[in-house]
């Protein structure tokens, strides 16, 4: 076992920018989320906490990737960001999420209220569920767990299609194991930053 710790001096690295247009933004945050911004980089604060590394398989140690802060995370030219004519998340349901209808609505409730609190300002919208057989995507079963997968690629192609004008982004959203290409065992979801379509299951 491993565990990562971030130092404030890293965290003031990677967070605290001089770009004025950063800069800007956070003079016209409140005082309350001035101060929600100010924890992050306190040693104690739960925004930042270790990370616990539990095995060598554990997806930071067997897929490392470049150190990214956020001016350069501000600065990247594909980061999209909402318009006043693209300001809704659309949550498109793909598949039954429970046992029953009403767990599956209270599911759906529960996430909507979880989307507008994280990614406030912006509106979130449900879209009619389908079924799975509606995508008419790719599936197959798979050898190791015999369970059913669907090729999240293909449903990409059909969320891009349902994203309505005023879409930030849309979002499937299935119980359904996924697969992102006959190598691979399973993903826990796919995304596309130009288009703005995502899935997770």
């Amino acid at each position: 076992m491993q565990i990562v710790r971030h130092s404030e001096q890293t965290l003031r690295t990677a967070l605290i920018s001089k770009n004025p247009a950063l800069v800007s933004q956070y003079k016209n945050l409140d005082a309350g989320e001035q101060r929600l911004m100010n924890e992050a980089l306190q040693p104690a604060s739960d925004l930042f906490g270790p990370i616990i590394l539990h095995s060598r398989s554990d997806w930071i140690t067997s897929h490392p990737e470049p150190a990214q802060d956020f001016e350069e995370f501000f600065s990247d030219p594909y980061r999209r960001t909402p318009s006043p004519e693209k300001c809704s998340i659309y949550i498109q349901c793909i598949g039954s999420l429970g046992n029953t209808r009403i767990i599956s609505e209270e599911y759906i409730k529960w996430l909507k209220g979880y989307c507008e609190a994280f990614f406030y300002g912006l509106k979130v919208k449900l879209l009619e569920p389908v079924p799975v057989s509606a995508t008419r995507c790719s599936f197959r079963v798979n050898d190791n767990t015999q369970n059913l997968q669907i090729h999240a690629g293909h449903i990409l192609k059909f969320l891009k299609k349902r994203k309505p004008e005023d879409a930030f982004c849309v979002v499937g959203i299935t119980m359904i194991d996924l697969y992102p290409r006959d190598s691979w065992n399973f993903v826990f979801g796919q995304a596309s930053l130009t288009d703005g379509a995502g899935e997770v299951d």
